[in-house]
C-alpha cells in the first residue's frame, strides 16, 4: 500500500518539522570538512531526498547461520527538490529509485552498521506536499514526481519482499540497475529474508546499556546521479529498542528526520573530538572518513576510524594510518556488517598489519575475486587501534577496490590523525628510556614487522639492534 497512515495524525506538525529542516539547511550545497552530503536549496534537474523517515514495522526473528537475526523495515517520503520531474517507471524500466535502508549503534565511543536491508524498488509516485509547495506531475500515482513533490512509502511497502532487490546489481555512483532485478537470486527466508536485519544481541538492552541506534535510509536514481545531485540522497533519524514481545524487540522512531546527510553525521554530535572529511573519487562517488582520538591516561591514546562508502562503485579495498617512528600499536580491530539473502560478496574480514611505518587493513582483490569482501555503497567499515603515541596530523590511505579508467587512481589520501613519533624511538617500551626491556622487545619480534623496527624498513633486524644499541641509556 503506498501510503503512511501516521501521516493522517501528524500531517501538519510533521510538514512543519521538515520544512524547518530544510529552511536550516538551506545553502548548505557542496559538502566539504563537514562530512555531511551536499544538500540544501533547490537543486538544478531533479534532486531526490529522504525527506522523512517514518515508523518501523518488525516482522519477528530466525535464526541464520546460528546467529538470531531480527527484521525490520522502515517507512520513506521522498522528496524531488530540483527544478525538474524525477523518472519514477515501475520495472522492468530502470528509471526509478533504488532505496537501501540502515541501522547503526554508538556505543561506547564507536559509531556502527549492525544491519543493512536489500533496496526496495520504486514504483509509481503520488504528488503529496510534505516538502512544501507542489507542482504535480499528473492525477493519481504517474510515473514522474513532479517539482517539489513528495511521495510516501509506508514501512510495509518497504519491507514486502517482492520489492526488494539485491545491492550487487546496483552502481551507486551512476544510479544504474538493471529493470527486471534480483534473477536468479535464491527465495527469502519468510521472516527476515531481504529485510533490514539486525542481530538480537545488537539490540537486547541488557547487552548494551547507554546505546543509541539510528535508521538511514539513501534514494539512488540515474536521472538523479546524472544531474550532480547524488551526494544529499542519504537521510536519518534515531530509535529506541523496546520491549521483546513476538519473537522481536519493539521498535519507535523518536524526534525530526536530518536530511540530507548520512547517520555518520550523528557521531559528532556526541564526541566533540570527531573530525570527518569527504574523500570524493575522481568520476566516480564520495566516501566519508571520521575518526575520534582519546586519551586512555597512562595507558596511550586509543584510535578509532569509521569509513562510510555514500555511493562509491569503486568501493573500497584497505586503508592506512601512518605510524610515528618508535610509536607501539595494540589492540588493533576491524569490524564490518555482513550482507544478506544471496548476496554473493564474501563475509571473510580484512586483514591488519603494521609494517612500513603503517598500520593497514587490506580486504579481497577484485583481479583474484569480484565479490571479495571491499567497502561498498550505503555501508560502513570501523577500524582501530591502540597506541603510546599522542595524535598527530597524518595523510591516511584509501584504497580503490574496482579499477578505473585510464590513468585513474588506485587509490586516494585523506588527512586523518595517527600516532606521532616517539621522543625516542629506540624507547620500545615507553618507559622513558633505552635499556634491557627494549632489547627484550626488540628480540621477541626479530624477523618481523611493527614494534621493534626503529628504522622503519618493514622489518626487525640487525640495523635496528644497532640504532637500540647506539641509543643505549638514553
Amino acid at each position: 500500500m503506498k501510503s503512511i497512515p501516521t501521516l493522517s495524525v501528524v500531517s501538519l506538525g510533521l510538514t512543519a518539522i521538515l520544512l524547518g529542516q530544510f529552511q536550516a539547511e538551506a545553502g548548505n550545497k557542496g559538502g566539504g570538512s563537514d562530512g555531511g552530503g551536499d544538500g540544501g536549496a533547490a537543486a538544478i534537474g531533479a534532486d531526490v531526498i529522504v525527506g522523512a523517515i517514518t515508523p518501523p514495522v518488525k516482522y519477528g526473528a530466525a535464526t541464520i547461520n546460528g546467529v538470531s537475526m531480527m527484521a525490520y523495515s522502515i517507512g520513506t517520503v521522498s522528496c524531488n527538490i530540483g527544478d525538474q520531474q524525477l523518472e519514477w517507471y515501475a520495472s522492468p524500466d530502470p528509471r526509478h529509485p533504488f532505496i537501501p535502508m540502515n541501522a547503526y549503534r554508538l556505543k561506547g565511543g564507536r559509531f556502527e552498521q549492525i544491519g543493512m536491508s536489500w533496496g526496495k524498488h520504486g514504483f509509481c509516485a503520488l504528488q503529496q506536499s510534505l516538502c512544501g509547495s507542489c507542482t504535480p506531475a499528473g492525477g493519481g500515482c504517474p510515473s514522474l514526481l513532479g517539482v517539489g513533490c513528495s511521495d510516501p512509502y509506508d514501512a510495509s511497502l518497504n519491507g514486502s519482499q517482492g520489492g526488494l532487490g539485491p545491492r550487487h546489481e546496483v552502481n551507486a555512483a551512476t544510479g544504474a540497475f538493471p529493470g527486471t532485478f534480483g534473477a536468479g537470486m535464491p527465495s527469502p527466508n519468510p521472516t527476515v529474508g531481504r529485510r533490514l536485519q539486525i542481530a538480537a544481541s545488537d539490540l537486547n538492552p541488557t547487552q548494551n546499556p547507554g546505546a543509541i541506534y539510528y535508521f538511514e535510509a539513501q534514494y539512488i536514481h540515474p536521472q538523479d546521479a546524472a544531474a550532480g545531485n547524488k551526494h544529499n540522497n542519504a537521510s536519518y533519524t534515531r530509535f529506541l529498542v523496546g520491549t521483546l514481545t513476538g519473537g522481536s524487540y519493539n521498535i519507535t522512531t523518536t524526534g525530526q528526520t536530518i536530511t540530507q546527510k548520512p547517520a555518520l553525521d550523528v557521531w559528532r554530535s556526541w564526541d566533540a573530538d570527531v573530525l570527518s572529511r569527504n574523500v570524493d573519487v575522481p568520476n566516480d562517488g564520495r566516501f566519508i572518513v571520521a575518526e575520534s582520538v582519546r586519551s586512555l591516561g597512562a595507558a596511550g591514546w586509543h584510535y578509532e576510524y569509521a569509513i562510510f562508502n555514500l555511493n562509491s562503485d569503486r568501493s573500497g579495498r584497505s586503508f592506512s594510518v601512518p605510524v610515528g617512528a618508535g610509536a607501539n600499536v595494540t589492540n588493533i580491530g576491524f569490524k564490518d556488517v555482513d550482507y544478506h539473502s544471496g548476496e554473493p560478496f564474501s563475509p571473510t574480514d580484512w586483514t591488519a598489519t603494521v609494517a612500513n611505518g603503517a598500520v593497514t587493513w587490506t580486504g579481497g582483490d577484485h583481479a583474484v575475486d569480484p565479490n571479495s569482501n571491499a567497502l561498498r555503497f550505503a555501508t560502513l567499515y570501523n577500524f582501530w587501534f591502540d597506541s603510546d603515541q599522542p595524535p598527530a596530523t597524518v595523510t591516511g590511505t584509501l584504497g580503490l577496490f574496482k579499477p578505473g579508467a585510464a590513468g585513474a587512481p588506485n587509490s586516494m589520501s585523506v588527512a586523518t590523525r595517527g600516532p606521532a613519533a616517539s621522543a625516542n624511538p629506540a624507547d620500545l617500551d615507553g618507559d622513558g628510556s633505552v635499556g634491557a626491556a627494549d632489547l627484550s622487545v626488540l628480540l621477541g619480534n626479530w624477523g618481523n614487522s611493527g614494534t621493534g623496527d626503529i628504522d622503519g624498513d618493514g622489518s626487525v633486524g640487525a640495523a635496528d639492534l644497532s640504532a637500540l644499541l647506539g641509543a643505549w641509556g638514553g
